[in-house]
């Protein structure tokens, strides 16, 4: 048996959702290819954050273009996936990297992103549980946080009800190219073809893009994520630290039943491979260190769960995404080097954009797969 459409998205994470949910917005029939289940790895793993502070100034256009669709989202799929809008707070403990914040605030305000600088005495009057050694923070009351495990789920549910295909437990064996035509083959369920193939498969985007000659140098890690028991609800916005020590970017949030979810600090190993990620130890409890530094009450709290995922980063930080250096008809969107959930839908969008159009309103040229050719 084989099944055609216009455009065949091989991964379901919350990049491969969203672009499935507008390439129907733009009347292109779509079929969705997810190994396991939508959401199920990196998509639904991470730490939920909603955050355009912080980012690569190249990146804003991206983030601006994705909040827009995050403050929409419940009207254009149908379904909520707990995205709230309290706000962003990054603080600092040394006054260099409140410089370096400040600088940022300034040159962010040109990409349309208005920071708070907030000094010692104005955060702990903001923010009474935060500890002394903090002594400046930037506030973005744009900002916010979402639960992952619902959010690529729901978009792709979105997709389906608007006419996509989505086929989960579709694990590819093979693709091959005839014609003008991709052919994709899944194990147990034949082929599929298009004559336009988007990869969104994220820690396997590159043995993927391998295929068809463009091998990128991908590597997998896994975040130290944990959650609390529930609490009385406080801490309205989302909070991280701004260091140049890996060791010291914590970051936390607190959802609306109570519980606290964190994480940050020293990732854990995960392989593409065995499709498996480790929580260690002692990375939740240097993670949990610094965490009391940021906060001293949590030193009286319990944590309850603790979970990893399997992530892909590029080298230089920044992801892959748009057209194929040598294959026609082919794209990617993969490698968001543990910062893709909050540009997900932007993502989508613009990929979507990109194939129904053949160009995008939003430059993306900086995470072009031809900068590792050769």
């Amino acid at each position: 048996m084989r099944r055609s459409a216009d455009v065949i998205i091989v991964g379901g994470g919350i990049m491969g959702a969203s672009a499935a949910f507008f390439l129907r917005q733009r009347g292109k029939s779509v079929i969705l290819l997810e190994r396991d289940l939508v959401g199920q790895a990196a998509s639904g793993t991470n730490f939920g954050n909603v955050r355009r502070q912080g980012r690569y100034l190249h990146q804003l256009p991206l983030s601006n273009r994705a909040l827009d669709i995050w403050m929409r989202l419940p009207e254009l799929i149908g379904e909520d996936c707990e995205f709230v809008q309290r706000g962003h707070l990054r603080v600092c403990y040394t006054r260099e990297q409140a410089d370096k914040l400040e600088a940022y605030a300034r040159d962010a305000r040109d990409y349309g992103l208005d920071l708070e600088m907030m000094s010692a005495n104005a955060l702990r009057a903001g923010f009474p549980y935060l500890g002394r050694e903090i002594v400046a923070g930037c506030f973005d009351p744009t900002g916010g946080h979402a639960n992952p495990r619902l959010t690529a789920p729901a978009i792709a549910r979105g997709a389906a009800r608007a006419g996509a295909i989505v086929e989960e437990g579709a694990e590819v064996v093979g693709i091959t190219r005839a014609a003008e035509d991709f052919i994709i083959e899944v194990r147990g369920r034949g082929s599929f073809t298009a004559p336009t193939l988007l990869v969104t498969a994220g820690a396997w985007g590159g043995k993927l893009s391998a295929l068809f000659g463009e091998p990128v140098p991908l590597e997998t890690h896994g975040p130290q994520m944990a959650v609390t028991e529930p609490l009385p609800y406080r801490i309205a916005p989302t909070i991280g630290v701004s260091t140049p020590h890996v060791y010291e970017t914590v970051y936390f949030r607190q959802v609306e039943r109570g519980n606290i979810v964190l994480g940050g600090s020293t990732r854990g190993p995960a392989s593409n491979e065995t499709n498996r990620a480790n929580v260690l130890p002692e990375n939740i409890l240097g993670q949990m260190e610094q965490i009391r530094r940021v906060m001293p009450g949590f030193a009286a709290t319990s944590i309850i769960r603790v979970w990893s995922g399997v992530e892909s980063y590029f080298p230089d930080d920044i992801p892959v995404m748009g057209p194929s250096a040598s294959v026609a008809g082919l794209y990617y969107a993969f490698g968001f080097c543990g910062a893709g959930f909050q540009i997900g839908p932007g993502v989508g969008d613009v990929m979507a954009e990109l194939i129904a159009t053949g160009a995008t309103t939003t430059p993306i040229a900086p995470y072009s797969i031809a900068r590792f050719a050769g």
